[in-house]
């Protein structure tokens, strides 16, 4: 299991505690891409989802609800990591 696979695992397992550079990375292997920052918003977007996702740290940290939002894309989309 890669390092960004085991990530992906844990972040599954604990919805509300993962660094903001983590979450980060688990996006891009997903296969968003940022889109634009405003502030301290970072704009994600993915080619198949119509819909963009917007995240900003917290303390370092990555938001909780915005862990579900991505959570519920991956699976409403069957979107897959990229290898």
């Amino acid at each position: 299991m890669t390092q960004i696979e085991k990530l992906y695992a844990r972040l599954v397992k604990n919805r509300a505690a993962m660094r903001f550079a983590d979450f980060e990375r688990i996006l891009k292997s997903f296969g968003f891409t940022l889109d634009r920052i405003n502030g301290s918003h970072h704009i994600y977007k993915h080619p198949t989802v119509p819909r963009r996702l917007s995240i900003q740290p917290r303390g370092g940290q990555a938001k909780p609800y915005q862990i579900d939002q991505f959570l519920d894309m991956v699976e409403e989309f069957g979107l897959e990591m990229k290898k």
